[in-house]
């Protein structure tokens, strides 16, 4: 097959374009050129904006488009004008933040999504960026058809994740001790390894697949808890030792999701339900994520080798975590 990439240059994309070479199918990567250009020997590369140029997917024409990073309604219509009847099967990257929050825990793909007050606003924030996705799959099913497939990921983890949400929490476990735990331990969990996702989006468009369907894992119920004690007994070496701390306790003292990443304190008990999404039906279709601890040791292993920086203000500094968990300890 001949498969289009719009933004396949690093994490998600890059697993996928990987992996469609792999399966013997002709890449073609469009992206902006700042990032990992040539990912592969065979793959075409074309530089380009979507927000500002398209030009260079003025030839050509795809049995399918995969979209990694369409963030606004009109990216979508842009696109779609460019490439007219050239695009082929369309497969477009949401998030489940997309929901408004489920009224029950292991809701399925027809929840409902969220509806933006001001459906015109044009910059992503933390506010805006799930109404905007369900924007977009909107214009998606509008311009490429019912038969488009729509991907709804929980949290995507790894090898390659420059975000560092996941890796921070694996690489801070592992180094033993006493490790700060922001509560509740049994806020719901759930995440994907960027590898499983990419296997089974290529899946997708081998089948030409259509629908919406969540790419998440494991099933519900499993939480927060869950997860750290996963990563614990992965990587931990011995006597480490999981403090939860009251997430009140830590709101008031500035803590929030970047020191802490992952971690649930902004959401209500509704919200924190979105992380409980149904994945039978992307299992249906071949979605098989492999166990999280291979997961978490294949994590480990990256960040022991990777260049990548960890972004500004992710996760807690040593003497930071250390005087949290004195106070926390010497509270009356």
């Amino acid at each position: 097959m001949r498969i289009l990439v719009i933004g396949g240059t690093r994490f998600i994309g890059r697993h996928l374009v990987d992996r469609a070479v792999g399966r013997g199918h002709e890449v073609c990567v469009f992206h902006r050129g700042r990032t990992r250009p040539g990912l592969v020997p065979g793959v075409e590369s074309r530089i380009g904006d979507r927000d500002r140029d398209l030009s260079a997917l003025a030839e050509g024409a795809w049995d399918a488009t995969v979209d990694m990073c369409a963030y606004l309604p009109r990216q979508v219509h842009a696109l779609a004008d460019a490439l007219g009847g050239r695009a082929g099967h369309y497969v477009a990257v949401s998030s489940v933040s997309a929901y408004a929050p489920p009224s029950r825990a292991g809701y399925d793909e027809g929840s409902p999504l969220i509806e933006l007050a001001e459906p015109t606003v044009g910059e992503v924030t933390d506010a805006t960026y799930g109404g905007l996705k369900a924007l977009v799959e909107r214009a998606a099913s509008e311009r490429f058809g019912e038969a488009s497939a729509i991907v709804r990921p929980t949290y995507v983890v790894g090898p390659d994740d420059y975000t560092w949400r996941f890796a921070s929490w694996v690489a801070r476990i592992a180094g033993g001790g006493e490790v700060l735990a922001p509560g509740p331990a049994d806020a719901p969990a759930q995440v994907i390894d960027v590898r499983d996702l990419a296997a089974w989006m290529v899946g997708l468009v081998e089948q030409r697949r259509a629908g919406a369907y969540h790419a998440a894992s494991p099933p519900p119920p499993f939480s927060f808890g869950d997860q750290l004690e996963t990563i614990r007994g992965a990587v931990a070496p011995e006597g480490t030792t999981l403090t939860w701390v009251d997430e009140r306790w830590l709101r008031a003292r500035g803590l929030d999701g970047r020191a802490l990443p992952l971690w649930s304190a902004a959401a209500t008990a509704a919200e924190r339900l979105v992380m409980t999404a149904d994945p039978s039906a992307a299992g249906r279709t071949g979605l098989s994520p492999r166990p999280l601890g291979d997961t978490v040791r294949d994590t480990l292993a990256w960040t022991q080798t990777t260049t990548l920086p960890v972004p500004v203000g992710t996760g807690l500094a040593p003497e930071r975590e250390r005087e949290l968990l004195e106070d926390w300890h010497a509270r009356g």
